[in-house]
């Protein structure tokens, strides 16, 4: 046999590591992995334990977020309702106070207009009755001349004058009303 072939059949196989290697292997395993239980562990459990905390109390912020967010939501609609309605109501009273100015309005045109015939009734009584005074002494000159001719003596006495302007005029009133 070959000497390299005598060597090798000596020597153990090379996959498979001698036994005091694996049992030293085995308790740093065991001693670097009791280490980081040890230590590490409870470091990563207590940054989970946070980190799961911190989820659920955002979820639970989330949710009273919303909650509230609804809620002034809520507030918002029934104040949305109410300005509705009071505008409804400003609207209602403005047409109310429109149509009550509209009706004082039309009530003073009333007033007015029939302050206006009455002051024109009464301008019209004024000028007939300055009419019928003018129209009196007219009359009344000219019967007072014409009666002076037909009697032939002058109706000049002021107080002659007006008793017969006042007979004639009485006696054309009587004649006049027993014509209607």
């Amino acid at each position: 046999m070959s000497p390299l072939l005598t060597i090798a059949a000596e020597t153990e196989n090379p996959l498979v590591p001698p036994i005091p290697e694996i049992v030293i292997g085995l308790l740093a395993f065991v001693i670097v992995f009791g280490f980081l239980a040890w230590k590490l562990l409870p470091n990563i459990n207590k940054v989970l334990e946070e980190r799961r905390e911190a989820i659920e109390g955002g979820i639970e912020k989330a949710e009273a977020a919303q909650t509230e967010a609804h809620s002034v939501l809520e507030q918002y609609k029934a104040q949305l309702a109410e300005a509705r309605h009071e505008a409804a109501r400003l609207r209602q009273e403005a047409q109310e106070q429109g149509a009550s100015l509209i009706a004082e309005m039309r009530a003073e045109g009333q007033r007015q207009r029939e302050e206006i015939i009455a002051a024109g009734h009464a301008q019209i009584e004024a000028d007939r009755k300055a009419a019928a005074s003018a129209l009196r002494q007219d009359v009344g000159k000219l019967a007072t001349e014409l009666a002076g001719k037909l009697v032939g003596e002058s109706l000049e006495d002021h107080a002659r004058q007006s008793r017969v302007i006042d007979r004639f005029l009485g006696e054309l009133e009587e004649k006049a009303e027993a014509a209607r």
